[in-house]
């Protein structure tokens, strides 16, 4: 899953919880990569993606072994020029978790993508000079009203023609 050069479009989720919403393989039909920021719940969910496009993945803290041994806890690479750092429990920006602090400093990500809250949050940290997703939880475990993913595309460094899915749980 090497990109050097060109745009790339990506489909982004988290807080599957063991549930994929029928919507979720439609939002992303036209991606060229599928990353999944944790709680997945099940690992027929990684393989239901995995059906659909290629998939990074990282597991949650509500993931078992069978996921933990999949996916790492954290994950950074590169789409073309763009560093990528994606983890579970991230925070948000200006309050995030300590763990992931040191990761930010050291790799200098162009994007950050965090799920654990449950909560759609698309934000420029001025701080760190990235740009910050968390794109809700896309599973029907949790207080949220709405099953929410997020779809972009990726030229250089820059981050384009964001979309949000939003459809009641």
């Amino acid at each position: 899953m090497d990109y050097f050069c060109g745009m790339i479009r990506i489909g982004i989720l988290s807080d599957t919880h063991g549930n994929l919403h029928p919507r979720i393989a439609v939002f992303f039909g036209e991606v060229d990569e599928i990353w999944h920021a944790g709680d997945i719940g099940l690992p027929s969910v990684l393989s239901d993606l995995k059906s659909l496009k290629p998939v990074r993945a990282v597991y949650g803290n509500c993931d078992g072994q069978e996921l933990r041994m999949l996916c790492p806890e954290v994950q950074f690479f590169q789409i073309g020029e763009a560093g990528i750092l994606i983890t579970h429990i991230g925070g948000s920006p200006g309050r995030y978790d300590r763990k992931i602090i040191p990761w930010i400093r050291e790799k200098k990500p162009h994007l950050f993508v965090c799920g654990h809250s449950h909560i759609l949050k698309v934000q420029f940290d001025h701080n760190h000079r990235m740009l910050y997703i968390n794109p809700g939880a896309a599973g029907n475990f949790g207080l949220h009203k709405s099953v929410t993913a997020v779809r972009l595309k990726v030229e250089g460094t820059r981050f384009l023609d964001l979309e949000v899915l939003d459809v009641p749980r």
